[in-house]
């Protein structure tokens, strides 16, 4: 049979007539979801195919409700664990069959709001946001509304969420400083209004209680998640009039540490040397630098794919999945120039 002429559409009508058979027996034939291998069904997908008929996917999704289509809201993709994280959930949406697209926000809710509204107008079948702040009124919207979607990354402890352990992320930073000897540790966390930045605090909090030290409040400094927020809360903590400064420094994502070493470049301190640094999530760049970063890794595919099943599987416990960090030592922390014995952990 010769193939439709160049820029002809064929319709599922054309292939029903072709094959001899009424259009729901080819719409059968045709749909992926089935599995029959009759000798009718088979007969359709060729003249289909030798027609040149492609299925339209999308309408006959809308026809049934759904459009096997996930949004995915980032605060930015130039933040490079933003744009892993969506290669990653891109990924296992299209293993379990589903599309996703993204949309940015900037951290700012009106723009995060505005940018679901325009998602959920696309009849997306489920949202996934990692942009869930603390005081975020858009996650109980969704509740509050039977929308499907899940926290990524970060939680509000309420709605379905995937997303790392970030207190044990962000005491496994802290106690390697511990047992390397290091008494005196800043730490440079995250904003508030996150779920991460305050779970890796307590984290951190929690290494240091344990091994018996008093943490320095003015020395445990919440910050932006980018490059020039590590460089001030580095210029801080380092330039002190007093001339007491830390001897090694937790930073609670990669961008804030590469924000440390740029300070402590400028003021003439050598990280792995003078100061030890963890950072976290161990983007490929830590690996990479001059000084390769300490830092905690996250499973990003395994998040994605809990995030994913959140949406595919609604209801199925537990709603909030938090999967295990690891920590990546690398030559950014070294133990303190005197070293000091070690430290139990206090039980």
């Amino acid at each position: 049979m010769e193939p439709a002429a160049p820029g002809t559409i064929v319709t599922l009508k054309d292939v029903a007539a072709a094959s001899g058979v009424s259009i729901s027996t080819a719409s059968r034939a045709l749909d992926e979801r089935m599995t029959s291998r009759s000798a009718s069904a088979a007969h359709v997908r060729k003249i289909a195919e030798e027609l040149g008929y492609r299925r339209n996917s999308f309408a006959s999704n809308l026809r049934r409700g759904e459009t096997r289509t996930l949004g995915v809201l980032v605060p930015r993709l130039s933040d490079t664990v933003m744009a892993l994280m969506f290669e990653q959930l891109e990924r296992a949406a299209s293993d379990r069959g589903y599309f996703a697209m993204v949309a940015t926000s900037g951290d700012d809710p009106d723009d995060e709001r505005r940018a679901a509204e325009t998602l959920l107008d696309r009849n997306v079948d489920g949202l996934i946001l990692a942009t869930a702040r603390l005081d975020d009124d858009l996650p109980r919207h969704l509740r509050e509304r039977g929308v499907a979607h899940a926290l990524v990354l970060r939680t509000d402890g309420v709605s379905p969420s995937a997303l790392g352990d970030d207190e044990v992320g962000g005491y496994l930073a802290v106690r390697h400083l511990i047992d390397l000897g290091h008494r005196d540790i800043a730490v440079v966390t995250g904003p508030s209004f996150t779920s991460t930045g305050i779970g890796r605090l307590a984290g951190a909090r929690k290494a240091l209680e344990g091994a018996g030290l008093k943490a320095r409040e003015d020395w445990l400094m919440a910050a932006g998640y980018g490059i020039e927020s590590g460089v001030a809360a580095a210029e801080s903590l380092l330039a002190s009039d007093t001339g007491q400064r830390p001897t090694a420094v937790f930073a609670a994502n990669d961008n804030l540490a590469m924000g440390v070493i740029a300070a402590a470049h400028r003021l003439g301190i050598t990280v792995g040397d003078d100061l030890a640094l963890v950072g976290y999530n161990d983007i490929p760049l830590s690996s990479r630098l001059s000084i390769p970063l300490s830092s905690v890794r996250v499973p990003l595919d395994q998040i994605a794919g809990n995030a994913i099943d959140l949406i595919v599987n609604p209801g199925k416990e537990p709603r909030i999945r938090k999967s295990m960090p690891t920590l990546i030592p690398r030559q950014s922390s070294g133990p303190p120039r005197h070293s000091a014995p070690p430290v139990p952990h206090v039980s």
